[in-house]
Formats: structure tokens, C-alpha cells, sequence
């Protein structure tokens, strides 16, 4: 990962998980997981509401994303393993507003980081300014630790901020449930209504640019 630049990265066990599964029937135990930086400057920049900087941001963090999830996968394909890229930000359920895996299950498991009061996931190293990528393999990997337990103490900032109030203010542990952290029809009817010009309405992202973490690698830029 070091050859592609990922500053953030890890493996986890998904053993216990509803994964997806290869061309034989069988879900996939491990996965690759990984954190790419969003600028740090631009996310600072949207407190407020996106804008187009953001936008064309989150669009080429999410490429190279899926760029680097198809030459891993098919580099373990290479080695005779099966493999799964698991595409950034892809709605399968539109109903639900949820993708085939969450990102950030696989990205916990691996010890990246955890999930805020926001339902996103926060690093100590980059905060939550990051998009994930996610390859499911049956290459048996070692796995490091899961994060088991969120680092926002008493922080709620990412829930006064939030503007359709979506967030209940939930802290989360493994097993919480999203809806029980936010509502996720809420959240994607007030970005429809107000953000539509960005990315069809998919897109806000105010929770995550006021969380303090986010903000300290800002401060680290500087």
C-alpha cells in the first residue's frame, strides 16, 4: 500500500459479517480497508454547506479510490485468490440509502478508526476528512485489532451543526444500530432539497468538516 501512496490502511477479519460473495455462493472473510485524504483546506471550507470545490474533490478522492480497489483486486486475483472491490460511495439500495457493505464496518475491523455521533468514521492521524475503500478477499490475512470504542468524549459538535438535525446524538459502539445514530431519510431529503447542484443532492458533508480531529489535521497542514 506504501507503493500507492495510502497513508492509512489495515485488514479485517470479517468472519462474523453479511459480506459479499464471490462467484461461488461464498461470503468473503477478509478485507483490505483504507483511508484516503480529502483536502484539508476544502473541508474546512464547508462548514456552512458544500460547494463546488468540494464536490469535484469528493469526486477524485472517489476515483482514485476505485482505481487503486481494481488493481488490488486483480492483483489477487493474480495470485489466485478471489476478490471484490467494493465501489466508493455506490447506492445499491435506494430506499435505504446504503450501499452493498458499509465502508466503515470493514474500516473499524481493521483498526483504522471509529464511528462519530456523525456515522462517519474518525482516525486520530487524518480525523474523519477521509474517503474509504474497501477489497474483500478469501486471502487469509493477519489482522490487526478492531477499534472497539469511540474517542468523541462528550463532543456533539457534528450534532448542533448538522442542519436537517438528522443526528440523534447517539455514541457509538460495535453493534448500534445506523438508525439508531441518525435519520438517514432526513438526512438525504434535506441534501436533495438544498444541495441537489452537488452530486444529484448525495452530498453535505458540514458534520464532518466541524469535527475537531478533522480540524487538528488542518492545523497540522499549517
Amino acid at each position: 500500500m506504501d507503493t500507492h501512496q495510502v497513508p492509512l490502511w489495515g485488514t479485517a477479519d470479517l468472519r462474523n459479517f453479511a459480506t459479499p460473495v464471490d462467484e461461488n455462493g461464498k461470503r468473503f472473510p477478509f478485507a483490505l480497508s483504507w483511508a484516503l485524504p480529502m483536502n484539508p483546506r476544502i473541508m474546512a471550507s464547508i462548514q456552512s454547506g458544500p460547494n463546488q470545490p468540494y464536490a469535484d474533490e469528493y469526486e477524485r478522492v472517489n476515483h482514485r479510490i476505485n482505481q487503486l480497489a481494481a488493481t488490488l483486486a486483480a492483483g489477487l486475483g493474480a495470485r489466485g485468490y478471489h476478490a471484490k472491490p467494493l465501489a466508493a460511495s455506490e447506492r445499491t439500495d435506494a430506499v435505504a440509502v446504503k450501499g452493498e457493505f458499509p465502508h466503515k464496518t470493514a474500516a473499524t475491523r481493521a483498526g483504522l478508526g471509529w464511528i462519530g455521533r456523525h456515522c462517519q468514521l474518525i482516525t486520530h492521524r487524518l480525523g474523519s476528512w477521509v474517503r474509504l475503500g474497501t477489497v474483500f478477499t478469501d486471502m487469509a490475512l493477519p489482522c490487526g485489532p478492531a477499534v472497539e470504542r469511540h474517542f468523541c468524549g462528550q463532543c456533539t459538535q457534528c450534532v448542533d451543526a448538522c442542519p436537517a438535525k438528522a443526528l440523534t446524538g447517539t455514541a457509538w459502539q460495535p453493534g448500534v444500530p445506523r438508525r439508531a445514530m441518525l435519520d438517514v431519510q432526513i438526512c438525504d431529503q434535506w441534501k436533495k432539497e438544498h444541495y441537489c447542484r452537488y452530486h444529484h443532492g448525495h452530498i453535505c458533508g458540514i458534520c464532518s468538516a466541524v469535527c475537531p480531529y478533522g480540524l487538528k489535521s488542518l492545523k497540522k497542514e499549517v
